[in-house]
């Protein structure tokens, strides 16, 4: 059995786990340490257990555990070379677990087959990833202001983790600085609604399964507008998956997949 759960997923810190064959994935680690050891512990797990940490870029909200986590576990931390350089720079300790790769290519993380591709965000290094496990797979696509070139990896995923950030005009009206407003509109902020809701139809007529929204904005989002706008786009090609939003503060139920040995690697994978 497959397990996937986002720890927290909002602007003020995200973290998921993938667990899979005895093998526990972490996937960013940017609320506190603390509050990871917890999520584990309700699983049944210890830091002690995870066999590697994936992230996907090097801002706050995905690296806070980082200073604590290196000096207390080793972990090995698997991150772009550009990403892993601000990490190393940033997070005493941490260059010994690093394990850098280049953006766009693809490796193998115990039996986890990651393949990855730029992000267009406002920090280098930025990536997406899709991992392949037990003959399925996860896509998981945030930070980033516009669907990238290499998104097409996604299609048809079998759970699809996608940034919902904000409503453009809730955003427009709201509180934030004109200047962070057009950050987070431009093509190097983060997706809105209606672009997810464009995304998430595109990968459910490829097949796609269950949808997660994601990296909701609590200033300037809800779930409920979120659901609505990617509801509107999925209805008309009679989507038959689960479509739901990761909590901003607590893990979500976990999502089980039961594995497969029909499914084929991406060839992205099998030529790295």
């Amino acid at each position: 059995m497959i397990r996937f759960l986002t720890l927290a997923s909002s602007s003020a810190g995200n973290a998921a786990l993938l667990s899979w064959g005895g093998q526990h994935l972490l996937i960013d680690a940017g609320i506190s340490c603390l509050r990871i050891r917890k999520s584990l512990a309700a699983l049944g797990l210890s830091m002690d257990d995870l066999s590697a940490l994936l992230i996907t870029h090097a801002h706050n909200d995905h690296i806070a555990a980082l200073s604590t986590m290196v000096r207390r576990h080793a972990v090995p931390i698997y991150a772009t070379a550009e990403t892993a350089r601000q990490i190393a720079y940033r997070v005493a300790g941490a260059e010994p677990l690093l394990r850098p790769f280049s953006a766009g290519s693809s490796l193998e993380i115990g039996g986890f087959f990651v393949s990855s591709f730029p992000t267009s965000h406002d920090i280098p290094g930025s990536a997406a990833y899709r991992i392949d496990c037990g003959g399925r797979s996860l896509g998981l696509l945030t930070d980033t202001g516009i669907v990238p070139q290499g998104a097409e990896r996604l299609m048809g995923v079998d759970l699809l983790v996608l940034e919902a950030n904000h409503d453009v005009e809730m955003l427009r009206s709201g509180p934030y600085p004109y200047a962070l407003k057009e950050r987070v509109l431009g093509r190097w902020g983060h997706l809105s609604n209606a672009a997810a809701a464009q995304f998430a139809r595109e990968a459910a007529l490829h097949g796609t399964g269950d949808i997660i929204l994601a990296h909701l904005s609590q200033e300037n989002n809800t779930p409920r507008a979120a659901l609505e706008t990617v509801s509107a786009a999925l209805e008309p090609v009679g989507y038959g998956g689960r479509l739901t939003v990761a909590p901003r503060d607590v893990p979500c139920e976990p999502h089980l997949l039961e594995e497969s040995t029909c499914s084929v690697l991406p060839s992205s994978v099998l030529e790295s």
